[in-house]
């Protein structure tokens, strides 16, 4: 069953968290932010905060930040969720005067996003588009572990298990990279890689990533064909493996 803060969490962390990705890898979507410079902050009551930095084509996520033009207030978790389903609207306290930009820009800039991270087999045809969604949704997914493994119930059990340490996450075919700290059963995920790791994940290319990840493929076969390569110290990766088996639930 999903829980709503751990749900909140992943919309914020993870999946709009993707805009600054999107941006990266969407000329289009660059463009369409070259003359924009507006700071959005999220509040949710019991809940989580970020911020969204759109300047000069590109955008940046924040949990912490020093300003914002627009604020926007979401009364819970619950409400927040459903903001991002489309069945509600937040609160905004502050930049009345910039809610065009929420209606147009930002709109075509999740859109964009709902585009790629919900693929048809029709459109992974599109080699251009397998790509950008192969890559947003890898980035998806382990920043949403990180959350389900910081706040749901049945993560929080196998990230307790998971011994003190960082774990990388890569594509060796692009430069898609990530790594997760983990201290006493917390969580963090952070892009690139970590110098120090004691275990990773390495997938070989962008089709087995996408394959693996949308359970297309069996993990084993993978691994015995050294298309997904697991190396340190294994205990680790089991475990987060184990979150990893339940971001689909959430997503």
């Amino acid at each position: 069953m999903q829980n709503e803060l751990t749900k909140a969490t992943i919309n914020l962390y993870a999946v709009l968290r993707n805009l600054e990705d999107l941006c990266d890898l969407d000329k289009e979507m660059s463009n369409l932010i070259e003359d924009v410079d507006i700071t959005i902050k999220f509040v949710i009551k019991n809940g989580p905060q970020g911020y969204l930095s759109f300047k000069r084509g590109k955008c940046t996520f924040y949990k912490d930040f020093n300003k914002s033009d627009i604020t926007l207030y979401f009364k819970s978790p619950l409400h927040f969720n459903q903001m991002m389903d489309g069945k509600a609207n937040p609160i905004p306290l502050k930049g009345l005067t910039k809610i065009k930009f929420l209606k147009n820009e930002f709109i075509t800039l999740t859109d964009k996003l709902s585009y790629y991270l919900k693929p048809t087999e029709l459109l992974l045809r599109n080699k251009n588009y397998m790509k950008t969604n192969t890559i947003l949704t890898t980035y998806t997914a382990f920043f949403a572990l990180a959350q389900i493994g910081n706040n749901d119930p049945i993560g929080m059990l196998s990230a307790n298990r998971i011994p003190n340490g960082t774990i990388n996450i890569s594509i060796t075919e692009s430069y898609t990279a990530i790594h997760l700290i983990i201290k006493d059963g917390h969580i963090e995920a952070k892009k690139g890689l970590a110098k120090n790791q004691r275990a990773s994940m390495t997938f070989s290319d962008l089709i087995t990533t996408n394959n693996i990840l949308t359970g297309k493929v069996d993990t084993y076969s993978c691994i015995a064909t050294e298309k997904l390569q697991l190396k340190g110290f294994i205990p680790m990766l089991d475990n987060m493996n184990k979150i990893l088996a339940l971001v689909s639930s959430y997503l």
